[in-house]
C-alpha cells in the first residue's frame, strides 16, 4: 500500500492546501484516535505545537477528531517536540502530537504522531491510520465523547527533565552562550534551562507573532547566531529549528559546525567514558565520509539509513546504539530521549565544554570534513528519477567518481524537491557532478 500523506516526518505541507488542511486534520485525529483506542480504559492524546499561525487552526481540528471518537485531549501548547515525546509517556497517554511543519516555513505545517512509548510511529501504524482515513469514522454516542483540558506546567517538566540530562556537578557558571530559539517552539523553555544551569544567555528568536518562525533565524538560518556570537565574545552559540529537534553549532570565532562534527564528539566522549553502546554510531546516508573515517580510527562503527530520523532511531533501537543522528543536527541520545532534541544534545555539548576547558573551535573541530555539496531541484509532478536521462546521468557521475567518494540522490520527503549530493576528496569534480545532475533533473522536471 503506498503512502497518501505521511512523508519521512510525519504529514507536512503548505496550510489550507491538502493534506495540510482543518478537515484532514480532523480525520487524522478520528482514525488515529480509533487506531490507538485499545482496552477499557478512558484514552488519552496530548498534543503540542510550535508558534506558527495556523497551530490553532490545526488544534482545534485536532481535538474534535480526537474528542468525537471517544479520546480525552491534553493540550500543552507550544512546546519542542522532543517535550511531546516526553510528556506522552509521562502523563500515561496512548498517543502524542505535535503540530508542526519543523524548519519549514510559517505557511506551511505538519502533524507528527507518537505512541504510547514516546516514539514516532513505525510505517506499519502510520500505513494503518492511512487505512482508517478513507473510511467511516467511528463516532461515539453522546455519552462517551471526550473532553479536552489545558495543563499549565508542561514547560516547568520539561525543563527539569532537560537539565537531569546532566551531571549535578555540572554547572554553566560564567559560560557565555548565544542561543537562537528560531521564533519556535522552545522560545521560553530553552533560555530558561540554560540560565537554570548558570549560564549568561543572550537568547534571540524569542519573540514568535507567528509568522516569523525559521524565518532569517534558527537552524536553517545561521547568520544572526554566527554575527551575535562575535559580536558578543560569547564562548559558543546554539541555534534551534522551529520545533527544536535539531540542534546547530556555531564557535567563539563564529564558525558553523554541523550535525556530523557533534556526533563525532558525543561518540568520542562516550567511547571515552565507556558508555558508548552499539560500538558505533547510527547516521544517513547523507553523513560525511569524513565522519565515517574518524569513526574507524577510535574503532567505532557508522551504520547508515535511510533520510529520516525516525528510521535512525529504529536503527539504534535494533542494534543497541545510544548515539545517532543527521549532519542536519538531529542527533539523537537514547540515554535521554526517545526523538532528537535540540536542546538536550546542546547541553551534552555546553557540559564538554566546560569539562575539557577547551574552546569550542577545538573541541569541536573533531574530523577535516569531506567536501561535500548538496543542491535540490525543484520539481513539479512526476518521478524525474525514473526516467532514462537521470538514470544514465546518475551512473555516469558514479562511474567517474569511481570509488573516490559517493553520490546519493533522492526525492525529499517533506518537499517537491529532488536533493542532490556528492562528496570526494577533489572538491571540483564533486561539484562538476552536482551540477550535472541537476541540469538533467531540471530538464526532465520542466
Amino acid at each position: 500500500m503506498g503512502r497518501k500523506f505521511f512523508g519521512t516526518d510525519g504529514i507536512r505541507g503548505r496550510t489550507n492546501v491538502a493534506p495540510m488542511t482543518p478537515e484532514v486534520a480532523l480525520r487524522v485525529g478520528q482514525a488515529a484516535g480509533t487506531h490507538f483506542l485499545r482496552g477499557d480504559h478512558r484514552h488519552r492524546v496530548v498534543i503540542g505545537k510550535d508558534t506558527r499561525l495556523s497551530g490553532y487552526m490545526m488544534e482545534s481540528a485536532m481535538v474534535a477528531g480526537f474528542t468525537s471518537v471517544g479520546m480525552d485531549v491534553v493540550l500543552l501548547g507550544p512546546l519542542p517536540t522532543p517535550a511531546i515525546a516526553m510528556l506522552t509517556r509521562e502523563l500515561r497517554a496512548d498517543l502524542g502530537v505535535m503540530i508542526s511543519a519543523s524548519h519549514n516555513p510559517y505557511e506551511d505545517n505538519g502533524i507528527k504522531l507518537f505512541g504510547p512509548d514516546g516514539y514516532k510511529l513505525s510505517d506499519a501504524a502510520e500505513l494503518a491510520i492511512e487505512a482508517l482515513l478513507d473510511g467511516k469514522p467511528g463516532l461515539v454516542d453522546a455519552t462517551m465523547i471526550g473532553r479536552a483540558k489545558r495543563i499549565e506546567d508542561a514547560r516547568g517538566r520539561y525543563i527539569h527533565f532537560a537539565k537531569g540530562t546532566l551531571p549535578h556537578d555540572v554547572r554553566l557558571d560564567g559560560l557565555k552562550i548565544v542561543l537562537d530559539c528560531a521564533h519556535g517552539a522552545a522560545y521560553q523553555v530553552a533560555p530558561a534551562a540554560l540560565w537554570e544551569l548558570g549560564a549568561e544567555v543572550i537568547a534571540i528568536g524569542t519573540k514568535p507573532d507567528g509568522t516569523n518562525i525559521n524565518h532569517g533565524c534558527g537552524s536553517t538560518a545561521p547568520s544572526a547566531l554566527q554575527e551575535t556570537v562575535v559580536a558578543s565574545g560569547a564562548a559558543i552559540g546554539l541555534a534551534l529549528d522551529g520545533d527544536a529537534d535539531r540542534l546547530v553549532v556555531v564557535d567563539e570565532a563564529g564558525r558553523l559546525v554541523d550535525g556530523a562534527q557533534l556526533m563525532a564528539l558525543l561518540a568520542l566522549t562516550q567511547a571515552r567514558r565507556g558508555t558508548l553502546k552499539g560500538g558505533a554510531v547510527v547516521a544517513t546516508v547523507m553523513s560525511t565520509l569524513g565522519l565515517e573515517r574518524k569513526l574507524a580510527e577510535e574503532d567505532i562503527g557508522l551504520h547508515r539509513t535511510a533520510v529520516g530520523d525516525r528510521y535512525v532511531l529504529e536503527a539504534m533501537r535494533k542494534l543497541g546504539c545510544n548515539v545517532g543522528g543527521e549532519q542536519s543536527g538531529h542527533i539523537i541520545l537514547t540515554d535521554h530521549a526517545t526523538t532528537g532534541d535540540g536542546l538536550v544534545a546542546g547541553l551534552q555539548i555546553l557540559a564538554a565544554l566546560v569539562e575539557t576547558g577547551r574552546p569550542a573551535s577545538e573541541l569541536l573541530h573533531v574530523f577535516d570534513p569531506v567536501p561535500q555539496l548538496l543542491k535540490n531541484v525543484r520539481f513539479a509532478g512526476g518521478k524525474p528519477l525514473d526516467t532514462a536521462p537521470v538514470k544514465a546521468a546518475i551512473a555516469e557521475a558514479e562511474a567517474e567518481l569511481d570509488g573516490r567518494g559517493r553520490l546519493v540522490i533522492r526525492k525529499s520527503g517533506t518537499e517537491p524537491l529532488i536533493r542532490v549530493m556528492a562528496e570526494g576528496d577533489d572538491p571540483k569534480l564533486v561539484k562538476r557532478l552536482v551540477d550535472q545532475i541537476c541540469a538533467t533533473v531540471a530538464e526532465v522536471a520542466g
